[in-house]
């Protein structure tokens, strides 16, 4: 193997409760919904107000190089609640189900080490129709205490914002939806005592658009929270400039950041209730999201995401645990599937043999940054928008199936050290040759672990196998790892150049 060696395999797995400690801590889990990474100012963007967060980043480890393993809505929540690729848990594109009964879940290791727990926002794991409740059983996959969700919407304004509550009854939050969402989460801290653990999960939609799909997009939020960006003169990113610097795209920058400090208010007012509570110390805080948005770079105007660049898969993660997570910034490269067993490990509670990612616990208490080599990207999606690939140090690379149409932003080899706004592709550069057959060698290694053959989301969907939840079942059970071994499917190669 090359980079991913032993410490990545075994080291990394190491970790879990310091000698003295007796009580594992809660936890409180916050998470938005397309955030990008270089939409904080604790992340070096003077633009943005974010108090909140900048607070949150001083007082714990602001990890800078955390990347979504596959960086769209659904396949993100599932890998983080399983801790499985999805390959194995069923979810490998939006409005699918995560299958449940493959191991103990997130949700599940919290509720069965005692702790209450309290789920709140978006779910987007149901599949199928978005406006229905999640019923009550394995279909929440442990979350079996306080949980209101609307599923998945992108209506966040008082007038259509709405939950469900405890009777299966559509509610009206009449309220921007992340304030009202962080109420009902306040109020689930305040039904809690210090002498009992408890779990919350707080999942914010929003700065994710809205309203009408066309290459701008569509952010506008409330009066208050637009008018603090009236007057600036937003700065686009280099990747995007050159394309369209337009007052047009300027107003979309100015509407998205307005959003990010609502959100951003709504992380205060949990922030501020933990520390009312008296609950801070005890504590481990988390605030992450499923992945970025690339706000038109690279002219990519059919989605705000699901691209390998650092604007859809870079994205913020902070926590914050006193005595336990140091107050620095770690360059340390995390994915998505490394969170459940690092928080786990963090909070001193055993991470399940099922789950696929690496417990960084070990390596965050002693600040070691160098624990881990890369981090692998995958994307199923309909037609030829997928790619597998792998983020180091060195290199951001994603590769195509050799059949598949050629993509120009499926197929890339970034360097990341000397091309940080990544504008220059060099993949297929000869020049770039031996980096890019590494980057390829290294992205089959975290396929061949995960047992990824290269199927495509068409291939998948086309199996006859029911992966969306229908309404009153039943359930699937396989995954499409299972379903491909059944079908005796071999590996696909990799597309190496435009002309492949």
């Amino acid at each position: 193997m090359t980079d991913l060696n032993r410490r990545n395999f075994l080291g990394a797995m190491a970790g879990g409760a310091l000698a003295g400690e007796s009580r594992s801590p809660n936890l409180v889990f916050l998470f938005s919904d397309q955030h990008a990474y270089d939409m904080m100012g604790c992340s070096g963007n003077a633009q943005v107000q974010t108090p909140n967060m900048d607070r949150l980043s001083g007082e714990g480890t602001h990890f800078t190089h955390c990347f979504s393993n596959s960086p769209v809505c659904s396949p993100y929540r599932a890998m983080l609640l399983s801790g499985m690729h999805t390959f194995h848990n069923g979810v490998i594109s939006n409005d699918l189900t995560m299958i449940p009964g493959k191991g103990k879940y997130f949700g599940e290791v919290l509720r069965d080490a005692g702790y209450r727990t309290g789920y709140f926002g978006k779910w987007h794991l149901l599949g199928g129709n978005r406006v229905r409740p999640i019923p009550r059983g394995e279909l929440r996959y442990g979350f079996d205490g306080d949980f209101l969700s609307n599923n998945c919407t992108t209506l966040f304004d008082a007038g259509s914002a709405y939950y469900w509550n405890d009777r299966g009854e559509k509610t009206m939050y009449g309220d921007w939806e992340p304030y009202a969402q962080s109420r009902q989460a306040c109020a689930f801290l305040d039904r809690q005592s210090a002498g009992h653990p408890f779990a919350l999960f707080l999942s914010w939609h929003p700065p994710h658009d809205h309203g009408k799909r066309d290459q701008y997009f569509v952010y506008d939020t409330l009066p208050d929270l637009m008018a603090l960006y009236e007057k600036c003169d937003p700065r686009i990113r280099p990747n995007t400039a050159a394309l369209d610097a337009s007052e047009r795209r300027k107003q979309q920058y100015r509407a998205y950041m307005a959003q990010t400090t609502g959100i951003d208010r709504a992380l205060g007012m949990v922030l501020d209730k933990l520390r009312q509570k008296g609950f801070e110390k005890d504590t481990l805080v988390v605030y992450t999201t499923d992945h970025g948005d690339c706000l038109g770079a690279y002219g990519w105007h059919a989605s705000a995401k699901n691209i390998p660049q650092d604007c859809s898969s870079r994205v913020p993660f902070l926590i914050r645990y006193p005595g336990v997570v140091p107050r620095r910034r770690s360059g340390l490269l995390m994915g998505t599937l490394d969170l459940m067993p690092t928080l786990l490990g963090l909070m001193g509670l055993e991470v399940p043999s099922t789950c696929q990612g690496r417990n960084f616990s070990a390596a965050i208490r002693r600040g070691d940054d160098r624990a881990s080599d890369s981090v692998p990207l995958v994307m199923f999606h309909p037609g030829p928008e997928e790619y597998r690939g792998v983020i180091t140090r060195e290199w951001t690379f994603a590769a195509q199936r050799a059949d598949k149409p050629y993509h120009p932003l499926m197929n890339v080899l970034y360097d990341r050290r000397e091309d940080p706004h990544q504008l220059r592709n060099r993949f297929g550069d000869p020049a770039a040759a031996p980096a890019q057959k590494r980057m390829m060698e290294l992205t089959r290694e975290w396929m061949d672990r995960f047992g990824d053959l290269f199927v495509s989301y068409d291939e998948i969907m086309a199996s006859g196998i029911q992966w969306s939840y229908p309404d009153g079942g039943p359930i699937n059970r396989i995954s499409p790892s299972d379903w491909a071994r059944r079908q005796g499917l071999k590996p696909h190669p990799f597309r190496k150049s435009a002309a492949s």
